[in-house]
């Protein structure tokens, strides 16, 4: 069995409510006969609840690191507080004795070696068939008609925007914006949902700015930067669905992220045909927010992952509906190092979407942390030529994110901090408008900490200063990862 550790445990809780109620139970003492397997692959036990019986838990180990939980309580969470309660107390070192297995839990265990066993079976039958699998076939009238939707969609949007470029943002007002709300539900049957998220943003900071009376400057910024990513949008969308129309078999494009813009779901199994997995890559998260995004109507988990074998930084991200996000696992941050069986990476330029399947956790060690260190740019010059090359993309990544390795931190006349490199080029550092400020968090660690350290840089174009703004996220040392976020 793995070293159970209570922030690995609250990483399989549905949520923080089914977290805090498995903590509760353990410190009420509800818990009793905890025994596990002479193996160690099974911890078993039984743990009281509103009946005069109690409910019988298990964490199950055996067919990989993360425990197959079990309770014959009603509840419908996954794991249910009582074994969540289970695995707190394993991981706080209770004394769990050594006792045989129930009949039915080995039954049980029995049945489950058996559906994984023939469920190898059948891939590896799949795998090594001579006949290879046939094609999923397309409803061509069906995806022809899609993709002319798509096009009249994009000739609606071009002319709404242009009407409302023509008026100027100085001119914004209630009925300017009730029109841009129309266009956003006009959107909705054109199969854009890019486009259509582009265009709610700008309306929603447009109405929010009319009602408070007084459109800033700030809000002329963000606009203009929606409004450049629909023009990209339709510029580049329109000769690519116009190819994708004359020849349904066209490859498509997965350098770059105009599918996903243009409202493609990608599958695995499509991400996979494109060679876009990766087998046995081990990672480590480097940052991890959740936020509210307005524009998409979703709650969104965001993970910044390390890609040891390749220095990439990628993205994990967790959407969550406004109407469904009770219903949807949150996503939390992570400590430990992960392994990847299967690593898939979408279409798209910098910081790409990933997705881990087949998974297993162990401790970060220090091994882990000098790999990412070695992965960072130690030029200032470089690393902003970099950076801007992205920015220039008008569909690319507006936040991106990298390694930048620091010999010190200094401060200016005023006490903003400034990343110095080896050879003497400086990079100011100041908090992106919008985001959780971490700058002033730099005041309070030690020196010791700031010098030779490998940052994570958050970049992010100012419009108003005409400024490229870099946000420290995390700090790499040798002994640790110190997350500002």
């Amino acid at each position: 069995m793995i070293a159970l550790t209570e922030s690995l445990v609250d990483t399989l809780a549905p949520n923080s409510a089914a977290a805090k109620n498995g903590r509760d139970l353990v410190k009420k003492n509800k818990l009793t006969k905890l025994h596990k397997s002479e193996d160690d692959s099974l911890i078993f036990g039984e743990c009281a609840g509103s009946g005069k019986s109690g409910y019988s838990c298990s964490a199950d180990f055996r067919e990989s690191d993360t425990p197959l939980v079990r309770c014959n309580c009603p509840s419908r969470q996954f794991p249910c507080k009582h074994g969540l309660a289970l695995l707190y107390a394993y991981a706080g070192g209770a004394a769990f004795t050594v006792a045989e297995v129930p009949a039915d839990l080995e039954a049980k265990r029995e049945k489950a070696e058996k559906r994984s066993a023939r469920k190898a079976a059948q891939e590896e039958s799949a795998a090594t068939a001579e006949a290879p699998a046939k094609p999923k076939k397309i409803n061509k009238a069906a995806w022809a008609k899609k993709i002319k939707a798509q096009l009249e969609g994009l000739e609606m949007l071009e002319k709404l925007v242009l009407s409302f470029i023509r008026g100027g943002l100085g001119t914004v007002d209630k009925r300017s914006v009730t029109q841009l709300r129309e266009g956003v539900k006009s959107l909705g049957n054109s199969y854009l949902p890019g486009a259509q998220n582009e265009l709610r943003g700008l309306t929603l900071a447009l109405e929010q700015a009319v009602k408070a009376g007084d459109v800033q400057e700030q809000v002329y910024a963000g606009a203009l930067e929606r409004l450049l990513r629909i023009h990209a949008l339709i510029r580049k969308g329109r000769p690519y669905l116009e190819a994708k129309l004359e020849d349904p078999d066209l490859t498509p494009d997965i350098e770059s992220p105009i599918e996903e813009w243009l409202g493609h779901a990608w599958q695995l199994s499509e991400l996979q045909a494109h060679g876009l997995v990766r087998a046995n890559r081990e990672l480590i998260q480097l940052a991890f927010h959740s936020y509210d995004d307005g524009a998409r109507g979703e709650y969104v988990d965001a993970g910044y992952w390390l890609e040891l074998d390749t220095g990439e930084v990628h993205r994990s991200l967790n959407y969550r509906p406004y109407k469904a996000a009770k219903y949807i696992k949150s996503e939390d941050s992570t400590f430990h190092a992960i392994r990847a069986g299967e690593l898939y990476v979408y279409p798209g330029t910098w910081n790409r979407r990933i997705r881990m399947e087949q998974t297993s956790m162990e401790e970060v060690l220090e091994s882990h942390r000098q790999r990412a260190r070695e992965t960072a740019e130690t030029s200032v010059a470089e690393a902003v030529k970099k950076v801007r090359g992205e920015l220039k993309d008008p569909l690319g990544n507006k936040s991106p994110v990298l390694l930048l390795h620091a010999a010190a931190i200094q401060a200016t006349a005023d006490g903003q901090p400034v990343l110095v490199d080896h050879a003497g080029a400086k990079l100011q550092l100041g908090d992106v408008i919008g985001w959780q400020a971490t700058t002033p968090l730099l005041r309070v660690l030690p020196q010791e900490a700031l010098s030779d350290a490998v940052f994570v840089l958050l970049f992010q174009h100012d419009p108003l200063q005409q400024r490229l703004v870099a946000q420290p996220i995390a700090i790499i040392q040798p002994t640790g990862i110190t997350r500002l976020w």
